[in-house]
């Protein structure tokens, strides 16, 4: 898994997304950094978490300045590490530019309305704001066992030889609920909103991000976004970035788009009503859920993009405090390292944050 995570882009075909010339400069102030946090019954240290559980790496900034990065199991600064679906908040940040540049007229518009191969089908017919909001009502599992749904798209995704994912998406008909009532999270929506987008802007995702987040923000490298076996990025899944650019789009978050995105869009995406069926706590247990975005049970805005086996950045715009972690769990989702990683996470923001978070 460390191998695969950092070398995916040379085991299955991608795309580059191409940074700029010259990176936007990201200070370092690590000599003084010390943290610890509740978990359990006892206090514990960063230290302590990496001995105990597979990181690949671990990256904390604050507003521009790098407080701590650690790599393991012989991982550098210069791999460029998968994502999962962490990539999901980027494509819901593309749809946002794509309506700023009247490319996308709304998110009211249905996705048959740019997808015509999907005229007629359940994803078809769903709005872009239920596919944003991961309640489309379309019955598809997502378990991770590979006998579910998620695990078949994905195979059959990769086959040049079967039709490409507009038609794929068709045998999805079932709508279990109306849209926009119950969340269910299904990587489905995304990759149905990456249509949407390559159809909308005529250019290929990988370029859009390119063009429009990547080298507007400064990363520091390229990046690379597999892609399918009709040469279709995977909207759900499996960027490689380094960790500093990961930190970089969470700190463009955290400063509400940094003017490259929408700060309005931003807002809203990074946002659950309370009371609503996308609450935290009320969507899931814990998390809550905006625009392909994790929203966080706390006293004010804080959200999440996390990816199976560990993948997350965390980000608090009000300390603009972003945590970038990688990691090749065996569990591709339900781990207890994912509850001490949010405890850590807290205990960030406590230490180093503005104001009572939680």
């Amino acid at each position: 898994m460390v191998a695969t995570f950092s070398n995916y882009d040379k085991l299955l075909p991608a795309h580059d997304v191409l940074s700029p010339a010259t990176p936007s400069p990201l200070a370092r102030n690590c000599d003084q950094f010390s943290l610890s946090y509740m978990f359990g019954d006892r206090r514990h240290t960063v230290d302590d978490y990496l001995s105990r559980h597979p990181a690949t790496g671990l990256l904390i900034v604050k507003d521009g300045t790098i407080l701590f990065e650690r790599y393991q199991y012989g991982r550098r600064d210069t791999d460029r590490l998968l994502s999962n679906s962490m990539v999901k908040t980027m494509v819901a940040m593309l749809v946002g530019i794509a309506i700023k540049d009247s490319k996308i007229r709304s998110i009211e518009d249905l996705a048959q309305d740019y997808v015509p191969e999907m005229k007629g089908s359940a994803y078809g017919g769903t709005s872009l704001r239920a596919l944003l909001t991961m309640s489309s009502g379309v019955a598809f599992s997502e378990s991770y066992d590979g006998k579910d749904d998620l695990s078949g798209l994905a195979r059959d995704l990769r086959r040049s030889d079967l039709p490409n994912a507009a038609n794929l998406l068709r045998r999805f008909s079932t709508r279990a609920a109306p849209p926009e009532t119950t969340f269910a999270y299904a990587s489905s929506e995304t990759e149905v909103l990456g249509l949407v987008l390559t159809a909308a802007t005529g250019k290929r995702l990988s370029d859009y991000l390119s063009e429009k987040i990547w080298q507007p923000m400064g990363a520091e490298d390229r990046a690379t976004w597999t892609v399918d076996g009709h040469n279709q990025e995977q909207a759900f899944c499996c960027l490689g970035a380094r960790l500093r650019d990961y930190a970089r789009f969470g700190l463009l978050l955290a400063k509400d788009g940094g003017g490259v995105i929408p700060e309005s869009w931003v807002i809203a995406a990074t946002t659950a009503p309370p009371g609503s069926f996308r609450a935290p706590q009320v969507a899931t247990p814990f998390f809550g859920y905006g625009y392909q975005t994790w929203i966080m049970p706390a006293k004010r805005r804080m959200f999440a993009m996390l990816g199976t086996n560990g993948q997350a950045i965390f980000v608090d715009p009000a300390s603009k405090l972003v945590m970038v972690h990688t990691a090749v769990r065996l569990k591709p989702n339900k781990d207890p390292a994912a509850r001490e990683l949010t405890a850590m996470w807290f205990g960030l923001v406590r230490q180093f944050g503005v104001g009572a978070a939680r």
